[in-house]
């Protein structure tokens, strides 16, 4: 009952592992393109890239792997289940950080001079990131969850009926060809004899009296 066709979490899982790695990576090679978040230098590593960027990538990347092998769907499910708790932590994880980091924000800050860039920076690094990776994950386990696994398609099995003896077609004749048969046969038939009763003749008496 826990067997599942691959192709079910194959396409979602592609896309989360495209996904975990932008989250992992871009912190990195970020910075040629002047897309960066402090310190906006390439291939610097500290706590904060950790946390936030390089365990959730990660988690993701790992969660939408076992989407696209998986035969099963309690490996199905975990897979999506981690890599949405992932997504969730790259939109959440900034926010919390300070909590537990002397009220900084783990992480650093957008790097770029103008509004526009700082905003897509944390829409690209966090924000946006995390919540469409939530999004993939929940189509991956509506798709894996709305269908029992265990339950084949079913062959159509083509119905043979009994026809009643009075629905059969009965061969139709002409009625022309009817009555020419019809015809034929009277033509054919002998003449009827037609005897003609004659009445009897009263016989004479031919006694005579003595007188």
């Amino acid at each position: 009952m826990l067997q599942m066709r691959r192709s079910r979490g194959a396409f979602s899982g592609f896309l989360l592992m495209l996904l975990g790695l932008w989250g992992a990576i871009i912190p990195f090679v970020g910075p040629y393109f002047h897309y960066a978040y402090t310190p906006d230098k390439a291939w610097i590593y500290n706590t904060g890239r950790l946390w936030l960027e390089l365990l959730p990538g990660a988690a993701v990347f790992v969660g939408g792997f076992l989407l696209m092998i998986a035969r099963g769907r309690h490996i199905a499910l975990f897979g999506a289940l981690l890599a949405a708790a992932a997504g969730a932590w790259f939109t959440l994880g900034p926010v919390l950080s300070p909590l537990w980091n002397q009220h900084v924000a783990m992480g650093g800050s957008p790097a770029s001079a103008t509004v526009y860039m700082r905003i897509m920076e944390q829409l690209g690094f966090f924000t946006a990131l995390g919540v469409v990776i939530v999004f993939v994950a929940a189509m991956a386990l509506g798709r894996i969850a709305s269908v029992t696994s265990g339950i084949r398609d079913v062959e159509e099995i083509p119905v043979t009926t009994t026809v009643p003896d009075d629905t059969i077609p009965v061969e139709t004749v002409p009625v022309e060809t009817v009555r020419s048969e019809e015809t034929q046969s009277e033509e054919t038939r002998p003449a009827p004899v037609h005897t003609r009763l004659l009445p009897r003749r009263k016989t004479e008496d031919t006694t005579q009296t003595v007188g």
